[in-house]
């Protein structure tokens, strides 16, 4: 496969769940040593944010791989005590905390704070913001969350988003040169979703139409799926 020569796709790999691997970059790299000291964190909770798109949920996949990790929604926290939610699991991970907020949940998740520091569990938390921002009407929630580690993942650079869509290409055994990197890359949005809906979309169509996949199927595709 060619690769851009003018950017650098050399980024570490870590496994994570689905087949997929997490490439840690300079925008992630907190966040990836701030997992690698699990379970030695100063406290029971620890939240990863940033804006959509940036990784954060592909991070959490790589922290539930490590196993002894359970994952919980706002519907089972709302329906299960926290005891039985943690079982005997060692950390517990909510990917984002807004779907919790916006369900009425701060009690259920102070209580789940609560029992994971009585227990030793250490709990995981992906946010869109700090969590100084998040509106808490709970004190003791709000002082818990912001007594925590927080530390921001920010918008993935072009090197990295880059390396995603060399890497996205190649899960799906396609073949391109470097040049179509570099187009795409100089249009389309920067994050790591729309790097999968843009790879996807440009596979359906050289398949539907029997292509190589060419800076112009590029062009045609980037048509029909992004606003003029």
């Amino acid at each position: 496969m060619t690769r851009p020569a003018q950017l650098r796709l050399n980024f570490d790999l870590r496994p994570a769940l689905g087949g997929e691997d997490f490439l840690v970059a300079p925008n992630n790299c907190d966040a990836v040593a701030w997992l690698d000291r699990w379970p030695d964190w100063p406290s029971p909770v620890l939240t990863i944010y940033g804006p959509p798109g940036c990784g954060k949920s592909h991070l959490m996949q790589v922290f539930l791989a490590a196993g002894g990790v359970t994952k919980i929604g706002a519907s089972e926290l709302g329906t299960t005590e926290p005891h039985a939610l943690l079982a005997d699991a060692r950390a517990c991970a909510i990917d984002g905390v807004e779907a919790v907020l916006a369900a009425g949940r701060e009690r259920e998740l102070l209580h789940l704070y609560n029992v994971a520091a009585e227990t030793g569990r250490k709990l995981l938390l992906t946010a869109h913001t700090a969590p100084v921002t998040w509106p808490l009407s709970i004190a003791d929630l709000r002082s818990r969350m912001g007594a925590g580690v927080a530390v921001e993942i920010g918008a993935p650079d072009d090197p990295l988003v880059a390396a995603v869509l060399v890497k996205l290409f190649a899960d799906r055994q396609l073949r391109v040169d470097g040049g179509v990197v570099t187009f795409l890359l100089s249009r389309m949005e920067r994050s790591f979703d729309a790097a999968r809906r843009m790879v996807a979309a440009i596979d359906e169509a050289a398949m539907a139409e029997r292509r190589n996949i060419t800076v112009p199927l590029v062009r045609k595709v980037l048509a029909s799926v992004q606003p003029p």
